[in-house]
């Protein structure tokens, strides 16, 4: 090995793939997953099945309705062109969820990929792409986000690249020093000498081993996602109008909260939340069930 002693698996937390994450009261992470899965859930709804039953345009433009309050015609009130905030709030969804699956999908694909191409190839090979890992894990994500988003046209199929291959170092290394722990356990070694290929390795016996941990960092993988496309469409350089998204509603409304229209950054910045909190309270429950199966 040239990168240093033989890894244990590292748990999620404090393991530099989400540093900032700590451990929640043991009450709360009993049935953590449950409560975020289900709030997960109801935001899916209210995004896909809301416009179903509630069947306005959110780019309609009310005139008489500018910066209307919250009533009963319009339930999150207007914005200031006289739109209706609910029908852009559920079409925002829309797009923050879909643009944020796919790039954690991408992400976490990639970082398989690369991981487990680090962790099964040669001491040489290791080498070479740890050290391309540790370069691109030292330039800040937001920037590099910010920089991509500046030079290339901006729409929901290239945002989720952007974010997708911003996002996978990290879960590369996880996966890389979890391959490189597995390929010296027995039954890697046995499967190895009765001429099992390394990639009948990797996807038969080290996937399969290290399939939760995937799972659990890829619920926070998610969360991040939210927050990294919500950021950037709060900058201007997201989901472009008159497109919604949560972060750019959260955008146009900000510099109109001062003047009482407080609706255009409550609701957007709520749903935000309780997405980002969905996917750690889902990620967080996920992992003491891991924990708690492998003490018992």
């Amino acid at each position: 090995m040239t990168d240093g002693a033989t890894p244990t698996s590292p748990p999620v937390h404090g393991s530099g793939i989400f540093p900032r994450r700590r451990r929640w009261p043991a009450a709360l992470e009993a049935r953590a997953d449950i409560g975020g899965g289900i709030l997960f859930f109801a935001l899916c709804l209210f995004s896909w099945i809301g416009p179903l039953l509630y069947p306005h345009n959110p780019l309609a433009i009310h005139a008489h309705h500018i910066l209307a309050a919250p009533d009963a015609r319009f339930p999150l009130g207007t914005d200031a062109l006289g739109r209706n905030v609910a029908a852009r709030l559920m079409r925002g969804g829309q797009a923050t969820l879909a643009i944020s699956l796919w790039a954690s999908a991408i992400g976490l694909l990639a970082g398989l990929l690369y991981g487990l191409t680090a962790g099964l190839g040669p001491a040489w090979l290791d080498h070479l792409l740890m050290r391309l890992l540790d370069a691109l894990l030292a330039i800040p994500t937001l920037i590099l986000m910010i920089f991509f988003a500046a030079i290339v046209p901006l729409n929901e199929v290239s945002l989720a690249l952007l974010l997708g291959l911003v996002a996978w170092p990290p879960i590369a290394r996880l996966v890389r020093n979890e391959a490189f722990a597995a390929r010296e356990r027995d039954y890697v070694r046995a499967a190895r000498q009765f001429g099992a290929g390394r990639l009948y390795i990797a996807r038969v016996h080290i996937l399969r081993a290290m399939l939760p941990l995937v799972i659990v960092n890829a619920t926070f993988l998610m969360a991040d996602m939210i927050l990294g496309l919500s950021g950037l469409s709060f900058l201007g350089l997201g989901i472009q109008p008159p497109h919604a998204s949560w972060g750019g509603l959260l955008n146009s409304g900000a510099g109109l909260a001062v003047i009482g229209s407080w609706w255009l950054i409550v609701f957007p910045g709520l749903a935000i939340f309780l997405a980002i909190l969905a996917m750690n309270m889902l990620g967080q429950g996920l992992l003491a069930r891991l924990n708690g199966e492998e003490r018992g």
